[in-house]
């Protein structure tokens, strides 16, 4: 029962998260080459279960400072990036309205030209189809989704939008 609760509270508190972030307008590029605002949920999304991809590090300047940052934020964070395997919130944005945001961990089982399936250690297993504007990285670096081979540990974000979950941000762990 308490596990349960807390696995609740945490998912609750990355939501919130999200939402908090997502009412400041962060944008989350790490660089100007580096992913445009769009990819800012995605890439917080990721952090926050444990992969880096150096696309969230430097919010944008109208992000106001600590947003998302809940009491107790860094054990929160940290939890999450050792225990997440995979889930989903929603939340509100100014641009784009109602948001899903779909998050997930695990080994890459299989690879086509559009789609990648991958299945966490519980079990759960989900394909993924490559978005108009999925960025691969690996090593903190863009890679192209070629890079994706059966067997590989990654870490997915994207949206969910009725049955079709779009890949947006794909970090390879090395």
């Amino acid at each position: 029962m308490r596990r349960t609760l807390l696995a609740l509270g945490l998912t609750g508190m990355l939501a919130l998260g999200g939402l908090a972030l997502a009412g400041c307008g962060a944008t989350g590029a790490a660089t100007p080459s580096a992913a445009s605002a769009d990819l800012a949920d995605e890439a917080l999304a990721l952090k926050q279960v444990g992969f880096d991809t150096g696309l969230a590090d430097h919010p944008s300047p109208n992000a106001s400072a600590g947003s998302g940052d809940a009491p107790h934020g860094g054990q929160v964070r940290k939890y999450l990036r050792k225990n997440t395997l995979h889930g989903e919130f929603t939340i509100q944005t100014k641009k784009q309205g109602i948001k899903t945001i779909v998050v997930q961990r695990g080994e890459v089982t299989a690879v086509t030209a559009t789609q990648v399936t991958v299945k966490s250690t519980d079990g759960f297993t989900l394909t993924w189809t490559f978005g108009d504007k999925l960025k691969v990285v690996q090593d903190k670096k863009a890679a192209d989704k070629t890079a994706l081979k059966t067997g590989e540990q990654i870490g997915l974000a994207g949206t969910k939008d009725g049955a079709i979950t779009d890949a947006r941000l794909i970090a390879i762990k090395s």
